[in-house]
């Protein structure tokens, strides 16, 4: 039977907890704020990009022609998870929806995160190359750098042509779903709008530099875009995913405090009355003796 020191033990270390939790939820909170950010900055960059890219499709030559030709490589699949915990179901949940699309078994992989990684590999799957997760929008940058390189050296030494992500993308409040995203070969056809639509003024934009050089500039840094949007998108969702994990566990150890104070208060009532009873007989043992 539980001690009133037990129970008091208890309590403290619930409620020591409860303020972990609480901590937790509010740094989750403002997370998924700052990725969103992240995301509505590099809508901005890519609707940038995009004009570029249309402005040179405009005038296309045989030379791009063959430069936009499409190989018949192999296929990398890009996986974004986590490599922290207590976000529910998260790396499950893309790594089933990526295992489930990648039916070809030569397909190579590279997983973002251990926790996706670990995921991975109790599936019976494998990859080639594990990426961690960058902590804070200060960190995606240099994490799209390192796994850009990782991609262009995969690409060289397979002969992979098609670059697919997969990866978790917010939908509304604190919830998000898994999507597939095509990285390579980059459709062109999505930048065949005429330019006239996009510029508000009577003159049309002009460029200077070599045509094929400025297409592979623009390509370089439309990859750069999508790859950002993932990490930014994808973080964002670890960070929804927790906060919904962080208040279930909220709500827990509430109704467990409530429950143990009620014990405890119980307890106590039962140790106060036991007391006043002892009391109680003492006097009246005192007073049949006078």
């Amino acid at each position: 039977m539980e001690t009133l020191e037990s129970l008091r033990r208890r309590i403290q270390s619930a409620q020591d907890l409860y303020g972990i939790i609480r901590t937790m939820k509010a740094l989750a909170a403002a997370s998924i704020r700052q990725f969103e950010q992240a995301v509505e900055a590099v809508d901005v960059y890519t609707s940038t990009v995009d004009t570029g890219l249309r402005i040179v499709l405009q005038d296309q030559s045989p030379q791009m022609e063959n430069m936009l030709k499409r190989q018949n490589g192999g296929t990398l699949a890009v996986i974004f998870g986590t490599d922290q915990g207590m976000c529910g179901q998260f790396n499950e949940n893309i790594v089933s929806f990526a295992l489930r699309d990648v039916t070809n078994v030569s397909t190579r992989k590279m997983i973002i995160g251990q926790r996706a990684g670990s995921r991975v590999v109790e599936a019976g799957s494998s990859f080639e190359k594990l990426f961690p997760v960058p902590s804070s929008v200060d960190g995606i940058n240099p994490a799209v750098q390192s796994l850009l390189l990782g991609i262009n050296r995969q690409r060289e030494r397979d002969s992979v042509d098609r670059v697919i992500l997969y990866y978790n993308r917010p939908v509304s409040g604190s919830s998000y779903k898994p999507v597939r995203v095509q990285l390579t070969p980059v459709d062109m056809s999505l930048f065949r709008a005429p330019v006239r639509e996009l510029c508000p003024s009577r003159s049309l934009p002009m460029y200077t530099m070599e045509q094929e050089r400025l297409l592979s500039r623009l390509v370089s840094q439309y990859l750069f875009a999508q790859l950002y949007r993932a990490y930014a998108e994808s973080l964002a969702s670890e960070n929804a995913s927790r906060l919904m994990t962080m208040q279930a566990a909220e709500k827990n150890i509430e109704e467990r405090l409530d429950e143990l104070n009620v014990g405890y208060n119980g307890k106590r009532q039962g140790a106060i009355t036991s007391e006043l009873l002892d009391i109680v007989s003492g006097v009246e043992a005192i007073e049949r003796s006078a």
